[in-house]
This record gives structure tokens, sequence and C-alpha cells, in this order.
């Protein structure tokens, strides 16, 4: 991915296997959210393939992608303040089954509103289903944007920064969330939290200056000792 003269991304060549829960890190500027919105459909690499199944949807709309089986968190929080939770999540899954429509009434879709509160169970926000987005905590409102993405029933989905700005506690509640809905979804996380990183992922892939530096698995990747003198600094 080049912007002009800097090449923002260089050859980045890997594969997350379906099942896998794969963690890309680097320091700031290393091109991970260059590489989350390609791999996304925010923007179009310059050359270059991103299969998915097997089909290239390198440039191809969000929307689109998302259809195919990709869902994205994003870094800052990406929810609809003054809809309830159930709506957020609701709208989500209603994108998926019947087009998007914001004024139909919601009981008009029962089976959406049985999808959003099932939805809404396994992210452990179904007690405050009724409560407006904008009241809940950072932490809550955190975990009903990964429950959006859960509504659109990704294959893959795409976590940028999940436990941001969060609380010792809320990360920890955020990490066991993620180790739930891994069993049955393939993730790929960028995230600053170290320990996150080590407890939650399989495999490691270590971006420096828009290329790849190493992968692997947390235990080789804690012992690379390239990684240790750009990265891990110890």
């Amino acid at each position: 991915m080049r912007f002009g003269g800097l090449t923002a991304l260089n050859n980045v060549n890997f594969q997350i296997n379906r099942g896998e829960v794969r963690a890309i890190i680097g320091a700031n500027g290393a091109g991970k959210s260059t590489f989350f919105n390609c791999l996304t459909g925010v923007l179009r690499p310059t050359s270059g393939r991103i299969l998915l199944n097997g089909e290239n949807v390198a440039g191809m709309p969000s929307n689109k992608i998302s259809q195919r089986g990709m869902a994205r968190s994003y870094q800052i929080t990406n929810i609809l303040p003054n809809a309830t939770t159930l709506e957020n999540v609701r709208i989500a899954a209603q994108s998926r089954r019947h087009g998007w429509s914001m004024l139909k009434h919601r009981d008009g879709y029962r089976d959406l509103i049985d999808k959003a509160e099932a939805v809404l169970d396994s992210v452990g926000l179904r007690p405050k289903a009724d409560e407006l987005a904008a009241n809940l905590s950072h932490g809550e409102q955190r975990n009903l944007e990964i429950g959006i993405a859960l509504a659109t029933e990704p294959q893959l989905l795409c976590l940028d920064e999940p436990t941001a700005g969060m609380s010792g506690a809320e990360t920890h509640e955020t990490m066991q969330l993620v180790r739930s809905i891994a069993k049955n979804l393939t993730i790929l996380i960028v995230e600053h939290d170290m320990q996150v990183v080590m407890e939650l992922c399989n495999q490691i892939t270590v971006l420096h200056y828009g290329e790849i530096l190493a992968q692997g698995t947390p235990a080789e990747i804690q012992q690379n000792a390239r990684v240790q003198e750009v990265y891990l600094k110890t």
C-alpha cells in the first residue's frame, strides 16, 4: 500500500487459518491500521490480493466484504449512541438478513430480535438491552461493538484495539469474551497490550515499517532477538 512516495505496507504476505486467533503487533507507524483498513475495505491496496475463502476481496467496498463474512470493530467506539443496545445489534443483523432499513418497526422483524437478543447474551449485555448505548460504560460499549460485528454472522472477526481505554477489570472481561466467541470464529486482533496478545493468541505477526518482521507463537515471538530489539525492548 503506497501513499504517494510513502510505502506504508510492503510485501506483507501471511495466512490466517480457520479457527485461529492471530495478533498483529508493532510500534506506532508500523502499518497495523493501514493493514486493517486494506483488509476490511476502507482502503484499496495499491497492489496485491486479499483472499477470503479463496475469493479476492482487495478493493471491494466494506459492505461487500462484510457480506462475504468479514466483520470489524474499530479502535474508536463506533456505535449508535442514541439507539438502545438491542437496536444497535438488531440493525446490524438486519443488514445481513433483510437489507438496511431503520424505519420499519422492530417488531416487524421478530427473527432479528431473537438474533439480537442471542448476540447480547453472548457478549453479556442482555440485561442492558433497553438501555441507550450512550449510557453504557466504556467497556460495555466496546463489547457492544463486538456484538454488532457478531450480528453480521462473520467467519472472520477483525478487532482493532478491543481493550483500548479499559480498566484492568474491563480488560479481563473482554479477554474472557474473546475466548468465548473464538470457539466458533477466526479472529484477527490489532492490540498494544502485550499481556492480552500473549494470553489470547495462537499466532502473532509483527510489523515493522510496513513489513513483516517476524511470525510465530507467543513463545517464539518473545524469544525472537530481532523482535526484542526493535519492539519488545528487552
